[in-house]
């Protein structure tokens, strides 16, 4: 049995969907491992990570306007603010949707389906600089 570890660092420019199927799917292939899982982690409180759709460009656009109904930003609606009106909605909706992930890995690649994307789903307006942890458990 084999592990190994590796950190994404992704920038981000406001609420989004960020594919990172690609950086995620190169690493692991570069790993060879035949057989084991992928565990996704993301160490932050105000973004999450999700598999969702890769195909069409739409889903992810009506998932963030799902997300900012089901979580408004609205001042007073929230006794969190303090690091602005965008900070507890994005909390709520990490919760929602969850930091981790975990995903099988067979010959050699991770076992997505055909229309699936790994995505970094960030919830607040402001730049920030996120953090994915990759951890690979297996056998070559």
């Amino acid at each position: 049995m084999r592990q190994a570890q590796h950190r994404l660092r992704i920038p981000t420019r406001g609420p989004a969907l960020i594919d990172i199927t690609g950086e995620t799917s190169a690493w692991v292939a570069a790993q060879r491992i035949v057989t084991g899982l992928l565990v996704l982690w993301c160490p932050h409180t105000s973004a999450s990570l999700t598999v969702q759709e890769n195909a069409d460009p739409a889903v992810r656009r009506d998932i963030l306007r799902f997300f900012g109904r089901l979580a408004p930003e609205e001042h007073g609606r929230y006794e969190h603010d303090t690091e602005g009106p965008d900070d507890m909605p994005a909390h709520l909706r990490a919760m929602l949707t969850g930091p981790g992930l975990t995903l099988p890995v067979g010959e050699g690649r991770i076992l997505l389906g055909r229309w699936q994307g790994i995505y970094l789903f960030e919830h607040r307006r402001t730049p920030q600089e996120r953090e994915v942890i990759l951890h690979l458990l297996g056998e070559g």
